[in-house]
């Protein structure tokens, strides 16, 4: 039997918003239901990015390290920092090491006895601002080696962006969960679909714990006898 021998589907924008309504009993006739539809997957995408991590979203970053200097705003598209680690000599190819640093709490931050030490940088603690994020390392780097502060961050999922703008920054895997979200969220706001909300919201979550189970990291997970004593 023949099939179709590619792998290109996908939806738009105009088509995930028709699928939503046609799911919540309704249909998208007018420009307000589209631009309102819009502003609900914005809402959604923020609402994915509180519910943790989301793999497609990892990226690296990096820093120069200036000596005497312990805080580093962020470029503003940084939603958290996962790993982060300081690098020495970098891009020499036979004498690179990198460090990794631990991440603390303000709380562990302020009980450091000597805040202004100055050394290769062993901590850090993440400050959220509202418009980005800043890196505070300790101790204060110092200038025996030229360090590079590399990280991997969890990057904002970007909004749906102008009516002319037609595509999503999500993967094909999560369409059945963006779909199903959006028309959950839609079910909320019109009053001829709220019966429908329950059933939504479920079909919703079940799709929500179907995407995240298959973006979760694969790697082998090794239990070592006699790590704690």
């Amino acid at each position: 039997m023949a099939t179709s021998g590619t792998y290109n589907f996908n939806l738009d924008l105009s088509d995930i918003v028709e699928e939503a309504f046609e799911r919540a009993g309704l249909e998208a006739r007018s420009g307000y239901d589209y631009r309102t539809a819009r502003r609900s997957l914005d809402l959604m995408f923020l609402e994915w990015q509180n519910r943790g991590l989301n793999l497609w979203t990892i990226q690296e970053g990096t820093q120069a390290l200036t000596s005497g200097t312990s805080r580093y705003t962020l470029s503003g598209d940084e939603l958290d920092i996962i790993e982060a680690f300081v690098r020495v000599d970098a891009g020499n190819t036979s004498k690179q090491t990198d460090q990794m640093l631990t991440r603390i709490s303000i709380s562990q931050f302020s009980h450091l006895s000597n805040k202004l030490e100055s050394s290769k940088p062993l901590q850090y603690w993440v400050e959220r601002d509202p418009s980005a994020i800043s890196i505070n390392l300790w101790p204060v780097p110092d200038d025996a080696q030229t360090y590079t502060l590399v990280y991997y961050y969890m990057q904002r999922i970007e909004d749906t962006g102008s009516v002319g703008s037609n595509n999503t920054d999500v993967p094909v895997r999560f369409l059945p969960c963006l779909t199903a979200g959006l028309a959950y969220y839609i079910s909320l706001k019109k009053p001829e679909a709220t019966e429908r909300a329950p059933l939504l919201k479920q079909i919703y979550e079940e799709q929500w714990s179907l995407a995240s189970d298959s973006d979760r990291e694969k790697a082998s997970l090794y239990m070592i006898p006699g790590g704690y004593s």
